[in-house]
């Protein structure tokens, strides 16, 4: 059994190795070539935490991938110096059963998570984009900027966080970190300056109420509705998913059980089933459509899946044992 550790993973794979593998990932989902169940949600009330197991296959023909990730959500881990989204990959070798791999899944949450915004921000986004928003600054922030600022060139890049000394040390530290990219990374004090004007704006945060105003949002721009993942959490203002000329899913099916953004302007009439048109897979395969002019406003949504953990844990893995990355570990 092979035991890789964030530095492990840093070392061998790449955003962009984590963008192809999520597109691939997404594509095969869409061809009905996974067995993907809904993860299973435990909440733990005495920490304000919960605890999600997130089990997948894959029978592509290029790739197979079996495995389950374990990841918990514990808000107060910050005040502890721990991660507080801490979680652990479990790859298993689909021929046999056994565990093949036990990997440091925060990181690869973190991957895989900004990689998937990064393959729609590719995909749906129009290439001359210059401007992003990003909102939140937690764990999963330097990702989904990282993602942006790989699949487009952009000039500027704003930073709303609800405590303003937190978007300055972000972007602070962000400009000395992607220093190569020759983006501006700056703090905002309100979110409408970050979404004036903006050509992608990616919203990272678990607010339970929208985090800008959608009247605000330009023809063209390209939203990205990544943190919101319980029926209670609405980041994406419901006049955006209103406005919005397409409405792309990572997996429908998730989306449609968890995300509340999406899930209440559906209830409260404000949207109908066909204003959201299908999967971002399905984008890929050319079975339904993206942006189809410079005006239109697109907006991707994910509420994740274990798809995308297994075959970038899968391709992380290969990697590492074609590299020698990663210790040896006997179990008998």
């Amino acid at each position: 059994m092979l035991i890789l550790t964030k530095e492990d993973i840093q070392s061998i794979f790449s955003m962009r190795d984590a963008i192809k593998a999520d597109k691939e990932a997404l594509k095969l989902y869409s061809q009905g070539k996974s067995f993907v169940p809904l993860r299973t949600n435990i909440d733990i009330p005495e920490a304000e935490g919960q605890s999600l197991y997130m089990p997948a296959y894959v029978g592509g023909d290029n790739i197979k991938a079996l495995g389950l990730k374990i990841v918990s959500v514990y808000p107060h881990n910050v005040e502890r110096g721990l991660p507080n989204v801490p979680a652990t990959m479990v790859v298993l070798d689909p021929q046999t059963g056994i565990v093949a791999a036990i990997m440091e899944g925060t990181f690869i949450t973190q991957l895989r998570t900004g990689a998937i915004q990064g393959a729609a921000t590719e995909i749906l986004s129009n290439e001359n984009s210059k401007i992003g928003a990003l909102f939140g600054t937690g764990g999963q922030a330097q990702s989904q900027l990282e993602a942006m600022l790989t699949v487009r060139n952009l000039t500027e890049v704003r930073v709303f966080d609800i405590n303003y000394e937190k978007a300055l040390d972000f972007s602070k530290k962000m400009n000395e970190h992607f220093s190569n990219f020759g983006t501006r990374i700056i703090a905002v004090k309100n979110a409408d300056e970050a979404v004036i004007d903006a050509d992608i704006v990616t919203t990272v945060t678990t607010s339970k109420m929208p985090v800008f105003n959608g009247k605000l949002i330009k023809s063209g721009a390209h939203i990205n509705g990544i943190g919101a993942y319980t029926p209670e959490m609405h980041e994406l203002p419901p006049e955006i998913v209103l406005r919005a000329n397409k409405v792309i899913f990572d997996t429908v099916s998730g989306v449609l059980s968890e995300a509340g953004d999406l899930i209440s302007p559906l209830k409260d009439g404000i949207v109908t089933r066909d204003h959201y048109q299908g999967e971002l897979g399905e984008v890929i395969l050319g079975k339904i459509k993206g942006r189809e002019n410079p005006n239109e406003i697109t907006l991707f949504k994910t509420v994740g899946s274990a798809i995308l953990d297994v075959v970038v844990g899968e391709k992380i893995y290969k990697k590492a044992v074609e590299t020698g990355i990663g210790k040896n570990v006997e179990l008998s």
